[in-house]
């Protein structure tokens, strides 16, 4: 199975690169953060997952997860059927996107923590102590779980006992 890689690249001017993504990578990982909040591009992001995102952005995220896209496709709200439509078509739509992005943003802050994609992957698809023993990924399939794996992320990143 082809796996990306997603250590951060240093830019001649300092900034931070993520090969695995396009608009994902932008999103997540914005040249310029005041307080954790990226700066730029973030209205360009937005319209982007309106429009729904480039097929292309579901393939960089499963590569990046390193979960066979029958096994992704479903957390996104799409069937194998809707799975094999939208790689015809060439674009996801509106919600799958807004789905696709709460993952990478999970994946991004997953490694930001751990410091290594891999220890990261792992730590997704793996049951958690703080999450009453659910797999992150899984908690994720909703916004509200989203946002408790990623409480979670931010108190292990903070070294509060999960």
């Amino acid at each position: 199975m082809k796996t990306a890689k997603l250590q951060s690249k240093k830019k001649a001017n300092g900034t931070k690169s993520f090969p695995w993504a396009g608009i994902v990578a932008s999103h997540v990982h914005a040249d310029a953060t005041k307080n954790g909040v990226a700066l730029r591009g973030t209205s360009a992001v937005i319209q982007a997952v309106q429009s729904g995102l480039p097929f292309d952005e579901l393939e960089a995220l499963q590569a990046a997860l390193d979960l066979p896209l029958e096994k992704l496709a479903p957390k996104l709200g799409m069937s194998k059927a809707t799975l094999h439509r939208r790689r015809q078509e060439g674009r996801l739509t509106q919600a799958e996107s807004d789905r696709l992005m709460r993952y990478a943003r999970l994946m991004s802050q997953a490694v930001d923590v751990f410091q290594d994609e891999t220890s990261a992957r792992d730590w997704l698809k793996q049951p958690q102590y703080g999450l009453a023993w659910a797999v992150p990924l899984n908690y994720a399939e909703t916004e509200t779980g989203a946002r408790e794996v990623e409480n979670l992320l931010g108190r292990i990143d903070y070294g509060e006992y999960s």
